[in-house]
């Protein structure tokens, strides 16, 4: 009975701990300025439509990567340190440029008409680091995909949610607010890339023969 209970409360730290990475990769509070400036002059009611089918769709790609994920690895040969080392540079220099440029110079607002998977969906919610992330976890813990699962729907929703009311925190924290807020998760998301980054070297370095 005992066993048991440890069992689950493990089982559930799993998932809170997985939700928790996903949730802090997929950067929601970063992304509401880029989802705002994306969404500009839609009417609010089809802004927000277009949120919900663009986090659908993101959903959608993270989960097959969750599904297919050590099929894929296999196939492709790729092993755990790469896909650190690749995600640790591409999470960089996205980071670099949220400190330093604007929402609009990150991914310029040159769409015609309403943007459709491209780059709500991709790159924003459903990024590289995401993705690698997703890999990543499903490479460390490959019979546990439905623990995964939970905590990837569980991220899914909080960062839905929040992205979904981007106008509304918008006008709350006002342009300076979204401009410093943008610049910090950028700042974090550096430290998330650096390690990250030296994760895959040392991973690298541990299975290299000697």
């Amino acid at each position: 009975m005992h066993d048991a209970a440890a069992e689950w409360t493990i089982g559930n730290m799993a998932i809170l701990k997985a939700a928790i990475l996903l949730f802090l990769v997929i950067d929601p509070m970063g992304n509401v300025p880029l989802f705002v400036s994306f969404l500009s002059g839609i009417p609010p009611r089809r802004a927000r439509w277009i949120a919900v089918r663009e986090l659908l769709i993101a959903l959608a790609v993270l989960v097959f990567f969750l599904v297919v994920g050590d099929v894929l690895l296999n196939l492709l040969q790729v092993g755990e340190p790469a896909l650190g080392i690749a995600g640790g540079i591409i999470l960089f220099l996205i980071a670099i440029k949220m400190i330093f440029a604007s929402a609009k110079e990150i991914f310029p607002h040159n769409l015609d008409g309403e943007p459709f998977v491209v780059p709500l969906a991709i790159p924003f919610v459903a990024g590289p680091s995401a993705m690698a992330t997703v890999l990543l976890l499903r490479a460390g813990a490959p019979s546990q995909w439905l623990e995964l699962l939970v905590a990837l729907v569980a991220a899914w929703l909080v960062s839905g949610a929040i992205l979904v009311a981007a106008s509304p925190l918008s006008r709350f924290l006002g342009a300076r607010g979204l401009n410093a807020m943008e610049r910090l998760m950028g700042l974090l998301l550096t430290t998330v890339a650096v390690q990250m980054f030296l994760t895959g070297v040392k991973e690298f370095f541990a299975v290299a023969p000697r």
